[in-house]
């Protein structure tokens, strides 16, 4: 399954990309994936906390010098 929808949230700095991400998935259907993108350093290991936290799936997290994009499946039980 591919990300569904794209959300930038560049610009943003801890904990606001979280924040956001909370929002966003909770808006998601079950098994909806989403892809985010930040640029705030911090994003990647609060992301894999994240999902580990809410019990949802982090399908992929890649960076380079100046984006982070991660893809998230919401789970059904959240």
């Amino acid at each position: 399954m591919t990300a569904e929808r794209l959300f930038d949230l560049s610009g943003l700095k801890c904990p606001m990309p979280i924040v956001r991400l909370n929002k966003i998935v909770r808006e998601l259907e079950a098994d909806e994936q989403c892809q985010v993108i930040a640029d705030d350093p911090a994003f990647a290991p609060d992301v894999e906390a994240w999902c580990r936290k809410t019990g949802n799936t982090l399908v992929s997290c890649t960076s380079n010098a100046e984006k982070i994009t991660a893809t998230i499946r919401k789970e059904s039980h959240t």
